[in-house]
């Protein structure tokens, strides 16, 4: 049940207040879920229900840079999601590629596309690397945009660069058997060179990662959020954040 809006108001301000910014985790992932489920409750086309969630994504983005995160990787498309229906595929793609291009115009934000971009449409993927290159120069908050992504498959992509770097430099097979530490893969993920993300946010109800970020994810905390991502509020993310920072973070000491 939501609050009156006064007392809504002023409990977000209370929750904001009471979260320790120092310790607010530096990387924080999210699935984007239940953008289909909040449309259909309201008898509207499933693409009704991707707008609204990609308008959300802005204020999402507004809230992290307002407390301090530095890096925002959002789930937008999985690999799995690739075998819907063509005609949701196209009208999805498009609003993705939409709201991936309003997010580069407005200059605020770095982001980097994440995913196996080969498996999407020709003009999809260079429109995609348009924005990522007209932000490259942007500092502060940097925003991954999954798309076309499954765990599984980011984890092949880095042993296969991994060996394709071993073989330009002339190391065998049995040599680079010899030497692989997880540090070889880590150094060819879609995230190289960010923290791992310690908090993992899923909207929508559903409990389970899904193949999202699945090697960075050994040590993060896991949210599970109610409400459709359409409807998520600034107080549902101060909410993660407070049981985020309420957490023992022992990381096996």
């Amino acid at each position: 049940m939501r609050l009156p809006h006064p007392l809504y108001n002023l409990y977000e301000r209370r929750l904001a207040n009471s979260l320790d910014r120092r310790s607010v985790p530096r990387h924080v992932g999210v699935i984007l879920d239940g953008n289909r489920r909040w449309a259909k409750t309201f008898g509207e086309p499933a693409a009704h229900g991707h707008r609204r969630g990609a308008h959300k994504i802005t204020d999402f983005l507004g809230w992290s840079e307002d407390l301090g995160i530095e890096v925002v990787t959002l789930w937008m498309l999985s690999t799995h999601n690739l075998a819907r229906s063509p005609e949701e595929l196209v009208e999805l793609l498009d609003i993705i590629d939409d709201a991936v291009q309003s997010l580069a115009d407005s200059g605020r934000w770095r982001l980097r596309v994440v995913g196996r971009l080969d498996l999407l449409p020709e003009h999809i993927v260079a429109s995609l690397r348009g924005a990522e290159e007209r932000t490259s120069s942007i500092e502060g908050l940097q925003v991954n945009v999954a798309i076309g992504y499954g765990g599984r498959h980011e984890i092949a992509d880095a042993v296969r660069e991994t060996l394709r770097e071993a073989d330009r430099r002339g190391v065998t097979l049995a040599e680079l058997a010899e030497r692989l530490d997880v540090e070889d893969i880590e150094a060819h993920l879609y995230t190289k060179g960010q923290p791992d993300p310690e908090l993992l946010i899923r909207t929508s109800g559903e409990q389970r990662l899904s193949g999202f970020l699945l090697w960075q994810s050994a040590q993060s905390e896991y949210y599970f959020c109610e409400a459709y991502w359409p409807d998520f509020r600034r107080v549902d993310y101060l909410r993660a954040l407070r049981a985020y920072l309420d957490r023992e973070r022992r990381l096996g000491r």
